[in-house]
């Protein structure tokens, strides 16, 4: 079994453990709403995902 020879100190374990965050998410303005929404997703307030119907528009 792999034993380390030396205690991995603080600063080491955190340097490799500072890629490990995640990411935040992206936003894009519409087009058309002019809404945020996530990229390549489905605008629900309008229902359209590149131009085109694909759910019908919510109602508020």
């Amino acid at each position: 079994m792999a034993v380390p020879k030396r205690k991995t100190s603080p600063s080491r374990r955190g340097m490799r453990r500072s890629h490990d965050k995640l990411a935040k998410n992206t936003y894009v303005e519409d087009k058309e709403s002019l809404e945020l929404r996530r990229p390549h997703h489905i605008d629900l307030k309008t229902g359209r995902y590149r131009g085109k119907q694909v759910l019908p528009p919510q109602e508020d």
